[in-house]
């Protein structure tokens, strides 16, 4: 039961009439069998179309995801078509083309990587978010830019995209990039100077609809690395979300926005110098108000409003002063840190019934433990009026 591939005659065709071969119902659903499609199958790390069956009668079936068996290309819905049925299947256009863009920038960028770096692309996913490109071996960022400016340079030249099937004579000379050992029926998809690749999934018919080609980032990945990469309309919008937030920092920072990296890097410092201040401001002021407690006492509770530092400073200072223990309680968005320390008192009991009478969580070593509970003043005074 073969299915005549109408989108590999031509990639701009957006919908066919078909009659139903075959009904099949599934876990999820039915998948379909139409004579002749111009809907794309999963296949080649593209994402199978999506789309409408329209029958002469009855209401419009959704075609959730395409796939493909045996030569046999089935369209998953969520109700069953007769055998027999006349449809006209159309394809969600909007986001075909938006494939197309990507898949055909992909080559671009790949058989690039090719030329200049002798790499492989040894991995490829085209998901509805962004392309990930998989090659064989490292590169630096300034090769990854490099290749962006020159697949962008292949966009504004509008090179032609050829899809053909060689004869087996000429494919046996033809020089081309697969991941694949093909021998018979294989498409080559060919931009002229570029790239040539056997692939068998739809692409724009010329460089310029790619639209803009934007490679996102790098990371190591199996001894080569992984690109993150936008096309076309994708690539637009990143652009412009990116742009208003450079925008919005750039008023933020009273700086140019071509300055903004360098004056987030000098307020970083700024604020990591004014962080260290505010911990020994802190530090000192517990000292200080650790003056105020009395001393050689059996244990006290306090509650101030201090950074975890100046909590633990005024706890040691406690201790210090000959106090056998100290709990000190700092509010924190509806709840309280604390820190408890004693110097001959194993604490760790008496946190873990805190922690359960007082809806807290925490722990730590036998002579100081920290944590948060999210009872009020009044609970926790209440707890500690009555515990040993």
């Amino acid at each position: 039961m073969m299915t005549e591939r109408v989108y590999d005659l031509d990639s701009y065709i957006r919908s066919v009439e078909a009659t139903v071969l075959a009904c099949e119902e599934r876990k999820d659903g039915w998948r379909i069998a139409l004579d002749r499609t111009c809907f794309f199958p999963e296949g080649g790390g593209q994402f199978g179309d999506v789309g409408s069956l329209y029958p002469a009668e009855g209401e419009p079936l959704s075609v959730t995801d395409t796939q493909e068996a045996e030569g046999t290309i089935w369209h998953h819905t969520d109700r069953p078509l007769p055998v027999g049925t006349r449809v006209r299947g159309e394809i969600d256009w909007e986001v075909r083309f938006s494939r197309m863009q990507c898949h055909t920038g992909e080559h671009i960028v790949s058989g690039l990587f090719h030329t200049l770096y002798g790499l492989e692309n040894v991995g490829f996913h085209l998901g509805d978010e962004e392309v990930t490109i998989d090659l064989s071996g490292p590169v630096t960022w300034a090769d990854v830019q490099e290749v962006e400016r020159r697949a962008n340079r292949a966009v504004a030249e509008n090179v032609s995209v050829v899809c053909a099937y060689p004869a087996p004579e000429e494919l046996e000379h033809l020089e081309y990039r697969s991941k694949l050992d093909l021998k018979e029926h294989v498409r080559i998809v060919t931009i002229s100077g570029y790239d040539r690749c056997a692939c068998c999934a739809p692409h724009v018919g010329r460089t310029g609809e790619v639209g803009l080609i934007h490679l996102l980032s790098m990371q190591n990945w199996k001894g080569g690395v992984r690109l993150r990469m936008l096309c076309g309309s994708r690539a637009v919008e990143d652009v412009m979300r990116k742009q208003e937030s450079i925008t919005a920092i750039s008023n933020l920072l009273s700086a140019k926005q071509e300055d903004v990296a360098e004056a987030a890097r000098r307020m970083s410092g700024e604020l990591e110098q004014t962080k260290l201040r505010a911990a020994r401001l802190g530090r000192a002021l517990a000292c200080a108000k650790a003056e105020l407690l009395p001393r050689e006492t059996e244990r006290v509770l306090v509650f101030e409003e201090l950074g975890t530092d100046g909590l633990r400073a005024l706890v040691n200072a406690a201790l210090e002063r000959g106090i056998g223990l100290c709990a000190a309680f700092a509010p924190e968005e509806g709840r309280f840190r604390y820190i408890l320390g004693s110097a001959g008192r194993d604490l760790r009991p008496l946190v873990r019934e805190m922690n359960a009478a007082l809806e807290g969580r925490g722990g730590g070593s036998a002579g100081m433990v920290q944590g948060s509970v999210t009872a009020g003043r009044a609970a926790i005074e209440a707890w500690w009026d009555k515990c040993e």
